[in-house]
């Protein structure tokens, strides 16, 4: 597994273990939030990760050289995914360290900002939430989910989709799941291929 590709499944490790699961044994919820270079909770625990470390209001963890278990003590949670909830997920257990390289770190949550800054001009009125089961962040409206990935098996880099809940045909759906495309360098134009799956339906 390469360096991007690591950092990617250790930051997903840590979005579902340290963030997702301690917010919903505590509020029942699963969703998270992108901010400018970090992801953070909507509910407390209030935690935030950065591209070095996890963070509270009052301390910080650096990433590198512990657990997911060791990391979450040193911030007063216990490291679990949700449980109950969904079948598939990052696949890190408290045990295992997350690798993340700083550099690669800041350039996916970069592309989590830009998808999130893309989501809010395509659709102004919805709130766009970081799902920790795929590690997307994406909107659903009218049954179709927008959102952006950081990489899956899919397609090995962050990409943009389109997602129906009815598969749909023609040139714009070219996914199993309906349409991606890598992620587009503006936020203007991640927000367009929104618009031309939304016109495409």
């Amino acid at each position: 597994m390469g360096s991007d590709q690591t950092t990617r499944a250790s930051l997903h490790g840590i979005a579902e273990l340290l963030l997702a699961g301690p917010q919903y044994r505590q509020h029942g919820t699963i969703r998270l939030r992108v901010l400018p270079g970090a992801i953070a909770t909507i509910a407390a625990p209030d935690l935030r990760l950065d591209h070095r470390k996890l963070r509270t209001h009052d301390a910080a963890v650096d990433l590198r050289g512990a657990t997911y278990a060791e990391i979450g003590s040193r911030l007063g949670v216990v490291a679990g995914a949700p449980e109950g909830l969904y079948g598939e997920g990052s696949g890190a257990q408290p045990s295992d360290r997350p690798v993340v390289d700083p550099d690669t770190a800041r350039t996916l949550l970069a592309a989590l900002d830009r998808g999130d800054q893309g989501l809010r001009r395509f659709a102004p009125d919805q709130t766009p939430v970081l799902w920790p089961e795929h590690f997307d962040v994406a909107v659903t409206m009218d049954e179709v989910n927008y959102g952006v990935s950081l990489g899956d098996t899919f397609l090995d880099e962050p990409y943009m989709y389109v997602g129906p809940f009815k598969p749909r045909t023609g040139p714009f759906w070219n996914a199993p799941f309906g349409a991606a495309q890598p992620l587009a360098a503006t936020v203007e134009g991640i927000a367009e291929f929104f618009a031309e799956g939304k016109r495409s339906l």
